[in-house]
């Protein structure tokens, strides 16, 4: 399994509402669909925020962060990419 940790602040003027929308969307429109998803979920810190989701491999993974889909789209447009940060882990057990 590959652990992916995605943290990042929200972009200027868009507000938490807007995030939690097009957060929801990738999680019922997009991620359930793809190829080795396992799990996503998303927390807050502050205004920090993670999107930590599970993946049976690392090439399942990056399909996902490279996918050209409007739901996406939506969620990237809501992210300041000056404080994205990706790191992914391979599982032990």
């Amino acid at each position: 399994m590959t652990i992916e940790h995605h943290t990042f602040r929200l972009a200027a003027g868009v507000s938490e509402e807007q995030f939690l929308d097009a957060d929801r969307r990738v999680q019922q429109e997009f991620a359930p669909f793809q190829e080795g998803f396992a799990r996503r979920t998303t927390a807050r810190d502050g205004d920090e925020w993670l999107v930590e989701t599970l993946w049976y491999s690392a090439v399942h993974a990056e399909a996902a962060l490279t996918a050209d889909d409007p739901a996406v789209q939506s969620l990237r447009a809501c992210i300041d990419p000056g404080t994205e940060q990706v790191r992914r882990w391979e599982t032990l057990d």
